[in-house]
């Protein structure tokens, strides 16, 4: 891998880590700035360009790239956000940040409108830029992995805004939930596709890339239900699980993200599905940020024979890797220099 020399040893690790094995330490991915002179790259004029323009993000891609040390476990690789715009006929929004969407009224009288037609330009746009990042990795310079391609549930829950969501699940339950089921097949469609397009001329065609970056020798998808929040567990069970099952089916596991504390009552039901591999969990803002005050939710999933993935700040890491079994962890967090991440990874071995 162009960009991490000591690739075949995080592979290693990474590799022990899906299964269920202990190596000296623990999987921490570091990342630090390495201190090269950041190329000029704007931002265009529209916000549009920053998540589709495809020279704009090449050039976005290999400023991160080549300024980043990737330590330990940390793979190189990019948030290809324009994924989102794969959005089931919808009208996305585009801000300098994120990417929002137009909310769409439903007629419950007629079958859902949430599925594409023929040639959508969104899935044109987002498959061109797809194409072009894994020209630009090559064989395996960096990680592209699947597409980001937003949940059918909660991509429906954006277009129709959360509150018609709701109301729509509680009036008129069948229509819902043959929706979000029709949607996430036309979801699911559209992520083989862009498999089939790269994974012979990129060895690193599935996995994570980005934001919560994750690798294992096998592959794998991610999937979340950030709306399920909102639902109960009966709930969870008619309008969501269907969604997960059919990427269970597709890809033979899962790496699952659950939102905040309101998501955690869906836990014992996630952690009895036999292909979820690894769960990420994400505090919400009013509770206290991934560490030593979640250690109980930490070694529930990891007592199920799951792995945890955590992002969390430096200074939580040792805590962590004392309290968690390492054979179950994989710890995400960003130190201030090379030199700093080396010592954290070379004390995390007195720890466990």
């Amino acid at each position: 891998m162009r960009y991490k020399p000591d690739w075949q040893d995080a592979c290693r690790r990474l590799t022990a880590l899906w299964n269920d094995e202990i190596t000296d330490r623990p999987c921490i991915a570091v990342t630090a700035p390495n201190g090269k002179i950041v190329r000029d790259n704007p931002l265009p004029s529209d916000p549009k360009q920053k998540w589709l323009d495809i020279d704009w993000v090449k050039r976005d891609i290999t400023n991160s790239l080549e300024n980043t040390w990737w330590g330990g476990e940390a793979i190189p690789s990019y948030l290809l956000m324009g994924g989102w715009t794969v959005c089931l006929g919808g009208n996305p929004k585009f801000a300098w940040e994120t990417i929002w969407f137009d909310t769409i009224d439903v007629d419950f009288s007629q079958p859902s409108p949430f599925r594409y037609s023929n040639n959508d330009t969104w899935i044109t746009a987002y498959t061109d830029l797809y194409e072009a990042v894994a020209d630009l990795a090559g064989k395996n310079d960096f990680l592209v992995g699947g597409g980001c391609i937003m949940p059918a549930n909660d991509l429906l829950a954006m277009l129709m805004g959360t509150e018609n969501f709701l109301i729509g699940i509680m009036d008129h339950p069948d229509w819902m939930r043959q929706a979000i089921i029709v949607g996430a097949q036309e979801q699911l469609n559209v992520r083989l596709q862009l498999r089939d397009r790269i994974r012979k001329k990129h060895d690193f065609w599935y996995g994570i890339a980005g934001w919560m970056p994750f690798w294992a020798p096998e592959p794998f998808s991610c999937t979340q239900s950030d709306v399920s929040c909102m639902l109960s567990p009966d709930m969870f069970e008619r309008f969501i699980l269907p969604e997960i099952e059919m990427s269970g089916d597709a890809f033979g596991n899962i790496w699952y993200h659950l939102d905040g504390g309101n998501a955690r009552q869906h836990l014992p039901r996630l952690l009895s599905l036999p292909y979820l591999r690894v769960i990420q969990y994400v505090p919400t803002p009013n509770e206290p940020p991934n560490g030593p005050a979640h250690l109980d939710l930490y070694r529930e999933i990891q007592a199920a024979g799951k792995i945890v993935h955590i992002g969390i700040p430096k200074e939580n890491i040792k805590p962590l890797v004392r309290e968690l079994g390492p054979e179950r962890l994989m710890l995400q967090t960003r130190c201030d220099s090379i030199a700093e991440g080396e010592v954290l990874l070379e004390a995390a071995a007195n720890w466990i």
